[in-house]
């Protein structure tokens, strides 16, 4: 696995080469003995799966506040996806700039999203499927988000998102940062 920073602090990108011959392919999605570099001390306590099925549609952007902050590891397993880290860490240099990837089954890669950063995504292709290693488990009670389009931010998403059906009716309600925010404690 290549481990590849970004000009996020904490935000990487891994390259997980497959092999490929006339059955199929086998790639390593994991590896806790390549990744211990990135993990730290963390452990991966829970696994999930998304499915968005319709081309343009905005997930995000989410995070889980202290003490239930999360790192995410994030991989596409069908279609394509353009996946956004935001950095809302308070005091670091990239404060709430973003790094975006496209992730897919061909390009192999995954992004890792680091605590203090919040994740979104748009489907480049229809049906498409990611699956998430978290760091700590759901918490309701922890629950948060800024809204995709927080003027702040400024993401250049690749197209707009295909009306109020493009956004589901939890992220709309996510609110923009306020004037004085000044990140979440690092």
């Amino acid at each position: 696995m290549k481990i590849s920073p970004t000009r996020i602090s904490g935000v990487v990108v891994i390259e997980a080469p497959q092999r490929e011959d006339e059955r199929g392919s086998f790639g390593r999605l994991f590896c806790e003995r390549e990744l211990a570099s990135v993990l730290g001390d963390r452990r991966i306590v829970q696994i999930n799966h998304s499915r968005t099925q319709t081309v343009g549609t905005i997930r995000g952007l989410h995070f889980q506040r202290d003490p239930h902050a999360e790192m995410k590891f994030v991989r596409c397993l069908k279609g394509r996806v353009w996946d956004v880290a935001v950095d809302l860490r308070a005091g670091s240099p990239t404060f709430l700039q973003w790094h975006a990837i496209e992730l897919s089954p061909v390009n192999a890669c995954m992004v890792v999203i680091p605590e203090g950063c919040a994740h979104g995504f748009q489907a480049l292709e229809p049906e498409s499927e990611l699956l998430y290693l978290h760091s700590a488990a759901y918490a309701p009670d922890a629950e948060s988000g800024v809204a995709w389009n927080d003027p702040r931010i400024a993401i250049a998403w690749p197209m707009p998102p295909p009306g109020t059906s493009g956004i589901s009716a939890r992220d709309r309600m996510l609110p923009r940062l306020p004037a004085d925010f000044s990140g979440l404690p690092a």
